[in-house]
């Protein structure tokens, strides 16, 4: 069996076939990244090796063609995570940096991980069109903040009696009160600049609430039993649909913890047994699970009830939430795979108190 490593490029992609029981280079091939080029890449493989695994690193946009190609093909592929990318370049025995280096470094990293641990790419175009939706949505927050900070420094200038709350700006209300006061003032630059940065901000603030109402919606038909998880809202949601694309492709709730960096990593030597913090995996998908452990936190009285004990046995509030983390990194992967969990799946059954309940056993202390 070979593994084809591609590293990608927005005008080209470069492919390395490497052979997985030996390690040793089979092959380079640069294409075009046009329709042409992922064919002559296919050909190209299938001339190779009957069995084969494409291993492209996840670089979203650049890489998503490609990955959609492949697939749709009947071609094996997996995804490899740019983290894993620094330990295969530093292991290389060529010294350097090219596109066939590179491209043979995801390979072996593929290789070294395992190509039926990692992460397998399929087609779901439903989820696609989520988490497209959800990043122009971040995109449109993002240009507003900064709409919203310039904005700011211009009424601290014009008002020295003005006080504005945080959050005021995304209220229309608000943005009424500024415009009739501005209006008061004797049209200099800034206060012209002003009266357009809040027109660009209320414009900006109603895209906004379009779109999460279509994203709640899109939500709702994909995954209604994710939505229906205390404090798992629509954004959270749309989070982590986006960036799990597909629970299938995830062997096990282990695998899809480690990928998502809330599984604790073991650093013990001789006696000492301890785990350390994993900050590598997918950071926006650890971003959607502390969303919904924080929420969960505030609004579920048994998910309240975990986070004290664990800061009783002596973990930090931060710490109790990395342990929270790993428990609804199951209860995500089994609600995505499998709709409603059965009694035993269920998350706060391995939160209880109950001792009466078979619960798994304790995880390591993370430190």
């Amino acid at each position: 069996m070979i593994v084809i490593g591609a590293d990608t490029h927005k005008s080209s992609h470069t492919f390395a076939a490497v052979d997985a029981a030996t390690g040793a280079l089979r092959g380079t091939l640069t294409v075009s990244s046009t329709r042409a080029g992922a064919e002559q890449a296919l050909a190209w493989a299938r001339g190779l090796d009957r069995e084969r695994v494409w291993a492209i690193e996840d670089c979203r946009h650049v890489s998503g063609r490609l990955e959609r190609g492949v697939v749709a093909h009947g071609e094996r592929s997996v995804r490899v995570a740019p983290k894993l990318m620094a330990g295969a370049r530093r292991g290389a025995r060529e010294r350097g940096k090219s596109d066939p280096i590179d491209a043979t470094a995801v390979a072996r990293a593929a290789i070294r991980e395992g190509t039926d641990r990692l992460p397998g790419a399929q087609l779901d175009q439903r989820a696609l069109e989520i988490r497209l939706l959800l990043d122009h949505h971040d995109d449109l927050v993002s240009d507003r903040s900064d709409e919203q900070r310039r904005l700011r420094w211009h009424l601290h200038d014009l008002f020295e009696d003005l006080e504005i709350p945080a959050g005021a700006l995304d209220r229309d209300i608000w943005l009424t009160r500024l415009e009739r006061r501005l209006r008061a003032q004797r049209p200099t630059a800034r206060v012209r600049i002003a009266r357009e940065q809040i027109r660009s901000v209320r414009a900006s603030t109603k895209r906004i609430r379009a779109l999460e109402g279509e994203l709640g919606t899109l939500v709702g038909d994909y995954a209604p039993q994710l939505l229906a998880e205390v404090g798992c809202g629509p954004l959270t949601a749309a989070k982590l649909i986006g960036e799990l694309a597909g629970a299938e492709r995830f062997a096990t709730d282990a695998q899809l913890a480690r990928t998502a960096g809330v599984a604790p990593i073991p650093v013990s030597s001789g006696r000492r047994d301890r785990h350390r913090l994993d900050r590598g995996g997918n950071r926006q998908l650890n971003l959607a699970l502390h969303r919904l452990a924080v929420n969960k936190g505030r609004l579920d009285p048994t998910t309240a009830q975990y986070l004290e004990r664990k800061q009783a046995e002596g973990k930090s509030r931060m710490e109790a939430l990395r342990c929270l983390k790993r428990h609804l990194a199951r209860r995500v992967w089994h609600l995505l795979r499998d709709g409603a969990p059965t009694p035993d799946q269920d998350t706060n059954t391995h939160m209880t108190n109950n001792k009466n309940v078979k619960a798994p056993a304790p995880k390591p202390a993370l430190t």
